[in-house]
Parts: structure tokens; sequence; C-alpha cells
């Protein structure tokens, strides 16, 4: 009898140790979303800059990431972990601990609905309603496989945060068409993006925002302005509607369709505009058509 009061009194000890300062989170708030989990990792980082102070998304992968949040004098940490349902609803959990207060919440949580509760629940609860009036604010499709346009163009290379990569564009619009312009160059459509480099790590977007123009002899010479030529290939298309600074979430959709369908595909994102912002107008009547570039494989 005494070696088993002993062994249920060492669970005991363990189970209480293990919740007091091992356990990963001091409450957890569980949810479902009709995103994708790109989608809500895009939406977490719009959503941070809210907050008292801003402290980076930390990175793990766009279903697995922690964010930090600085509210008055308390500093919480978010685990958010998204389990993908179908391609679009996804199960949401997210893992908080107060930084400063954990043990305190722990000996608190399970005797009643504590401050640190409501204000979790209130949080995320204020996340789910961005979150939906952002997916209002545009729509994609899949088109599968396609074929990249072959082109010569020219093209200002940018390196800014994938946040940012519209105003990037923006910022280069006029330079870009009024140097072409001033010097008789011929466009010859629609000006695209062709990403360089996707670091999600480091939240950085290195890409060329380019006009196709026809080739000629008399081409001005501008240190920012570099000539090229894209050549076609085989692609994984989408068309997206919106405003091109959340175009990105048609390239998260695209990864996934890639996925599912094992084809494996490069991370660099060209990126064709069909409408002027500076224009205006309806943004759900824009349209960005999107190549993912399928790998070429070698027998």
């Amino acid at each position: 009898m005494r070696k088993i009061i002993s062994i249920i009194l060492a669970i005991v000890v363990g189970a209480v140790l293990w919740y007091l300062f091992l356990k990963p989170q001091d409450y957890q708030v569980n949810f479902k979303a009709k995103a994708i989990p790109g989608t809500i990792f895009e939406t977490v980082k719009a959503w941070n800059h809210g907050f008292d102070s801003v402290v980076p998304v930390d990175y793990i992968s766009p279903s697995h990431f922690k964010q930090t949040i600085l509210v008055n004098d308390s500093v919480y940490v978010y685990e958010w972990k998204i389990d993908q349902v179908h391609d679009s609803l996804c199960e949401v959990q997210v893992n908080i601990k107060d930084v400063d207060n954990s043990i305190n919440n722990r000996l608190s949580v399970p005797f009643s609905d504590t401050d640190f509760e409501k204000g979790s629940r209130k949080r995320l609860l204020n996340f789910n309603s961005f979150l939906n009036e952002h997916l209002e604010g545009f729509n994609y499709s899949i088109e599968g496989e396609a074929e990249i346009f072959s082109s010569f163009c020219a093209c200002v290379q940018i390196k800014t945060t994938p946040e940012n990569k519209a105003k990037g564009m923006m910022a280069n619009y006029n330079f870009l068409d009024g140097v072409l312009a001033d010097n008789g160059v011929q466009l010859n459509g629609p000006p695209f993006v062709e990403v360089l480099d996707w670091d999600l790590e480091n939240n950085s977007l290195s890409y060329n925002f380019c006009n196709p123009i026809i080739r000629s002899e008399k081409l001005p010479n501008h240190p920012d302005i570099e000539y090229k030529r894209i050549f076609s290939k085989n692609a994984i298309k989408a068309v997206y509607h919106g405003n091109y600074i959340t175009s990105d979430r048609a390239w998260y959709a695209i990864i996934d369709y890639a996925k599912k369908n094992d084809i494996p595909i490069e991370k660099k994102p060209i990126e064709v505009f069909f409408n002027n912002p500076h224009v205006g107008g309806n943004e759900l009547e824009w349209t960005t058509e999107i190549f993912m570039p399928i790998k070429e494989t070698h027998e």
C-alpha cells in the first residue's frame, strides 16, 4: 500500500510540476477560419501592427509561428498552429503565455475566468473579425498548368518586405514609365513583377518591376534600369482580384495546389497587372495573373 501511495504522490507531484513550469502555454484558444494557412499567417502579420509596440512575427512555417504582443506593461507570446481541413477551412490553435505572470495565471486559470483569459479571448475575437473583413477584399482562382509569356522588358530591381511590394511598384511606376516614354520606347504589354527571392524567415522580398517593350538599338542607358528577356516556361497559373498589396495570398494557394498535386515548383512567381492603381476604382475588379514556375526535371 505504501508503494502505491508513493507512486500516486510521485505522479501528482510530477503533474503539478509539469503544469506549473513545463507546460508550454498558460491558456489555449481554438477556432475555425475560412482561409488557408498562408492567408492567416499574412493577416496575423498585418494585425500585429495594431499593438502598442511591434515585434516581428517569429516564422517557423505558414502553419506554425510565434507572435509577441506588447500591451501596456505585459508581454504575451502567442504560438499559432494551423491545421488545414480543406481548401477553404483551417482549425487554428493559439497557445498563449504571459511572460512575466505565467505561474500566477496557471494557478488562477483552473478556478476562475481571469482577466488574462477574457483579454485573450477578446483579442482573438478581434483578430477573427479582422481576418473576415480582410477576406472580403479579394478573391482568387487556380487555373492549373499554363505557360509563362515570353517578352523583352525594362526592369527596376527592388528589395523590400512582402507587405510593401505594391508600395515599391508605385514608387517606381512613374519613374520607369517616364524614362521609357521620354526616349520613345514602345511598350508591349501590361507591367509585371518577377520575384527573385521570397524569404519568409527574414520577411524580405526581392523582385524586378518590369515593363514589356519593343527591343530597339536606342534604348536609354540608365543605371537603375536593366534590360532582359523573360523566357516562356511551364507554370501554375492563378487569377487574383483585389489590391496588389495582398496578391501574395494567391501565391500561398498555388503552393498548396502544387503540394496537393505533387508538382515541383520554384517559389518565384511572376505577376501581371491589368489595372493601374493610380486610376482607383473597385479593387475587386483589379485583375492580376500569377504564374508560379514549375521546376524542370531532367531524366
